[in-house]
């Protein structure tokens, strides 16, 4: 683990410190230089201790860890980012202000705890910022992600005490997300197959799609009044046709040229694996709460989010599949195949980036109709984006492990994308705003065939 990695990591796992921090800035009245200092030095101090603690606990079982030592990296930082990302939408649990040993003691144990873990990490993937190997590297380590949880945390007092919790989850999806990707990055590196993610090509085709989701969470800076429901409808439609493209031509057509062995039985995997996306799409539609801002519409389990929340939940269900075939279109790249070229990666990670554009946009705006602030309105629609990237990066990771099964992975994220799609478009409006909508379908579809067969 290099220098760069350690650095994300110590921010990773700060996060969960500044999410506290921003509360307790909120619930005092009066910040003075007292309340920076114990935030950063109790939560620093134990975010530092624990991996510390971690380490010397795990190097007496090094034996042991060295057989599986990036496997148990991989998982024990999965394990701590993913909790992070579900605490991220867990209900706001209640902060005390009080500064005392007893309440701020607890509560950096509760925030450092997941960081034991990752002192095991430092026995699985040793850490390398200097020359010479052992406890200095680990030393190095734990001040660096004591320092870096110091000032985050003073940080995030004086955010909490200006802005309110605007900014608390966000900031845990963050944390959760660094954590993931460097546990994946370990596992590539012993794998030998991390040069997949050093891939300029690649590394470029995952960021693509978030200048769509940028440039959509954007326009509620400058658009000031909502959406008339013409424009929606040609909006989704727009939206539809480019994703019944992208699952079709994109996605199951690839699929199918790429059955090996027996073909007959290859094509049933596909058609078995198509229907599995749809089935997908449809448990994750009905187990994940969200709310259709302009179709007033609530889905899935009742729960304590927010509406705010529910709307990018929204957003988040359709960005799925679009970041799994995201990376099998990449992954089908990188291992050369002959059915997938450069530049039909590139021409679906634009064709995504352009759909990405409404799709920001239904967050942001309706959020901005509500009463959101601006700035957390922009922040919700960036973040909607976020796991096209991650599940693409996943995804990639999956099918250079199993080349075999990239044609049905395929096949699964074009399953998914069209009943994603279908199930979006009836009912939104009368017929003859349907017929806009549809009528931009076509026009949607039209431009990406035009693009991949040109």
């Amino acid at each position: 683990m290099g220098l760069f990695e350690l650095l994300l990591l110590a921010v990773g796992l700060s996060m969960d410190a500044f999410a506290v921090s921003i509360c307790k800035g909120l619930a005092v009245k009066k910040i003075t230089a007292k309340e920076y200092l114990l935030c950063g030095v109790w939560f620093g101090g134990f975010q530092g201790l624990m991996p510390l603690i971690g380490y010397l606990v795990g190097s007496r079982f090094e034996r042991f860890i060295s057989v599986v030592a990036p496997w148990v990296a991989f998982i024990l930082l999965a394990l701590i980012g993913g909790n992070m990302i579900k605490e991220a939408f867990a209900p706001p649990e209640e902060v005390k202000p009080e500064f005392d040993v007893k309440t701020m003691f607890m509560m950096a144990v509760a925030t450092s705890i997941d960081a034991l873990a990752v002192g095991i990490t430092f026995v699985a993937v040793p850490v390398r910022v200097f020359a010479k190997e052992g406890f200095v590297n680990v030393i190095f380590a734990v001040l660096l992600i004591a320092v870096t949880t110091c000032i985050i945390s003073m940080i995030g007092v004086k955010i909490g005490h200006i802005f309110g919790t605007r900014y608390k989850s966000g900031s845990e999806i963050m944390g959760g997300t660094i954590l993931i990707f460097i546990g994946l990055r370990a596992l590539l590196s012993h794998l030998d197959r991390s040069q997949a993610l050093s891939d300029s090509d690649t590394v470029f085709g995952m960021l693509i799609p978030l200048i769509g989701t940028l440039l959509g969470a954007a326009v509620v800076y400058a658009k000031k009044n909502e959406l008339t429901k013409d424009l929606r409808m040609i909006l989704v439609g727009l939206t539809s046709g480019i994703m019944i493209s992208i699952a079709v031509w994109g996605m199951i057509e690839p699929a199918v040229k790429g059955v090996s062995g027996d073909v007959k039985t290859g094509i049933i995997l596909v058609v078995v694996c198509f229907c599995g996306g749809v089935l997908l799409q449809y448990i994750l539609d009905s187990v994940i709460p969200h709310t259709h801002a302009y179709a007033d519409l609530t889905e899935g389990p009742k729960c304590g989010l927010d509406t705010g929340m529910k709307v990018m939940l929204t957003e988040v269900i359709h960005h799925i599949p679009e970041g799994i075939a995201l990376g099998a279109i990449y992954a089908g790249h990188f291992l050369e195949t002959a059915w997938i070229s450069a530049s039909t990666a590139l021409v679906l990670a634009i064709a995504i980036a352009i759909q990405n554009i409404p799709e920001a946009l239904f967050v942001s705006l309706p959020l901005r109709e509500k009463g959101t602030n601006t700035g957390k309105a922009f922040f919700m629609g960036v973040v909607s984006g976020m796991p096209i990237p991650l599940l693409g990066i996943i995804t990639v990771i999956v099918a250079l492990l199993f080349p075999s099964i990239l044609p049905y992975v395929m096949a699964l994220a074009g399953g998914a994308l069209i009943y994603t799609t279908v199930e979006e478009i009836p009912g939104l409006g009368s017929k003859k705003e349907n017929d806009k909508g549809a009528l931009a379908f076509v026009v949607g579809f039209a431009i990406v065939m035009f693009m991949i067969f040109f």
